[in-house]
């Protein structure tokens, strides 16, 4: 299921929905021939976009949606991955490594997508994350 530069793919918010993402990220990295490591960094990252969408941004109710698209130009592939939810403060969330953090079960989602991503940008309140990777 190749997604065309710009087209959306809108699912509901369930999580067994993610494999679908999963193969969208499969076959756009693949036609773009985008390397093995960069693959594995967009693999993680959007699917843990797509994931906080469904259960945090849309608090998994399957009646709201989450819509996920791309664009690329030559130097990146961009990813937009965006919810029906109140959106969030991204910029006071709890740091994963701080050692009150480190045995809590959830709270790296964020964090693995900043190191994993070349870019991240958060729009309309937190309700769109787009998250870019390089070519290079």
């Amino acid at each position: 299921m190749i997604l065309t530069n710009g087209e959306n793919l809108r699912i509901s918010s369930d999580t067994q929905n993610i494999t679908l993402v999963e193969r969208v990220i499969d076959d756009v990295c693949e036609a773009y021939k985008v390397n093995e490591d960069r693959y594995g960094n967009i693999l993680i990252a959007v699917t843990e976009a797509v994931n906080n969408a469904i259960q945090h941004g849309n608090n998994n109710d399957p009646a709201k949606s989450v819509t996920i698209t791309y664009n690329v130009d030559p130097k990146a592939i961009t990813f937009f991955v965006s919810d029906e939810g109140k959106g969030f403060d991204h910029k006071n969330l709890p740091d994963p490594t701080a050692p009150e953090n480190i045995d809590k079960i959830n709270g790296r989602g964020i964090f693995l997508m900043k190191n994993l991503s070349d870019n991240i940008q958060f729009d309309q309140n937190g309700k769109q994350v787009q998250l870019k990777f390089n070519f290079n």
